[in-house]
């Protein structure tokens, strides 16, 4: 499985500015790398909310289940009660056809108009006993085909409530491996506070927004206007917040660089606002990775000229806002992944 890394703003910035000195195709699949990770926290989102909906269809489908068995209990218990009185009436129906077989041998000798009553009322009798044990073996299959139906019922009552506790278990899960990544998260933004304190209010705010930490450092702090070159400031926020990284092994950092909708209309060799908020964003990552322990496969460089703007006015306090580099760190997500991937 895949790491699916989340990237703060500030990191997207650093990784565009690494970008203007890697090859066009490491750049390519570092972005293509980048939206897949974004595809697989969503899948994430879908797939929980898809488990919860799933778990109340089953807790829907049990209830219904549940509520046939009951109908089907009673139903059979009535019928039990239906057998128990025919066979007592069949029983009775036999007792008195020997009484009135022993009464025809014993007036055999009598009136021919008395036998021929006789033999009437045992032919009745006897087509009545012949109906209730009819009206029994009905009785009797009908009581069967039921038993057969309820336990069918009951086969997949059974089988749903495995399903669901097993869905019940996963979903447990997911939810547990979600509360730990943000726990993380928020353990990671107090860590980056703490180690930046002296610079917050002074053009550098650490925040977390969608499971992902995002420390936001204004141009003012780290570059003159049009210039890639980084403030001396800038470096040392930078550089004390080196150590929380290197002790977080397991996050992952997109430095991402932003500007205004001023055209850039400085030299250097940089085109455009493209240009520059990449060389940005690979100016913070050399300072994020020269000499020190921090993997540069966790880190990614991204550049996002004027199009993600925190404010689309048109005056100077809204452009001053919008030119600013994003370091955004994200858990990996390599076990709930993994879990997804084995169900």
């Amino acid at each position: 499985m895949k790491q699916c890394p989340k990237y703060s703003k500030a990191l997207i910035l650093g990784l565009a500015v690494l970008t203007a000195c890697v090859p066009a195709k490491e750049f390519q699949l570092l972005q293509d790398k980048n939206a897949k990770c974004e595809e697989e926290r969503e899948k994430l989102t879908v797939e929980n909310e898809s488990l919860t909906t799933k778990n109340s269809e089953l807790d829907s489908k049990t209830r219904i289940l549940q509520a046939k068995v009951d109908a089907l209990t009673s139903d059979s218990i009535n019928r039990a009660v239906t057998f128990n009185r025919i066979n007592e009436e069949l029983t009775t129906l036999k007792e008195r056809y020997s009484e009135l077989q022993s009464l025809q041998d014993g007036v055999i000798s009598g009136s021919k108009d008395e036998t021929k009553k006789l033999l009437l009322q045992i032919q009745k009798t006897q087509e009545e006993l012949q109906e209730k044990e009819d009206a029994l073996k009905e009785l009797e299959r009908r009581l069967y085909q039921r038993k057969l139906g309820l336990d069918k019922v009951q086969a997949n009552l059974d089988s749903m409530k495995r399903e669901l506790d097993a869905r019940n278990a996963r979903l447990v899960e997911l939810e547990r491996m979600l509360n730990a990544k943000d726990s993380v998260m928020r353990a990671l933004r107090k860590k980056v506070a703490d180690a930046l304190f002296g610079f917050e209010g002074k053009g550098l705010t650490v925040s977390i927004q969608n499971g992902k930490v995002y420390v936001s450092l204004e141009e003012k702090l780290m570059f003159k206007s049009g210039s890639y070159e980084i403030d001396s400031k800038g470096a040392a926020a930078i550089k004390q917040l080196i150590p929380v990284l290197e002790q977080n092994p397991d996050i992952n950092i997109m430095v991402e660089g932003h500007t205004d909708d001023v055209p850039y209309r400085g030299t250097g060799g940089l085109q455009d606002n493209w240009d520059l908020s990449v060389k940005r964003a690979t100016t913070i990552v050399r300072l994020l990775i020269s000499g020190s322990r921090i993997d540069p496969v966790r880190v990614t460089a991204a550049g996002r000229s004027q199009y993600l703007p925190i404010d689309r006015a048109k005056t100077p306090e809204a452009r001053q806002k919008n030119r600013r580099t994003e370091i955004i760190l994200t858990p990996k997500m390599d076990e709930i992944l993994q879990l997804l991937e084995s169900n």
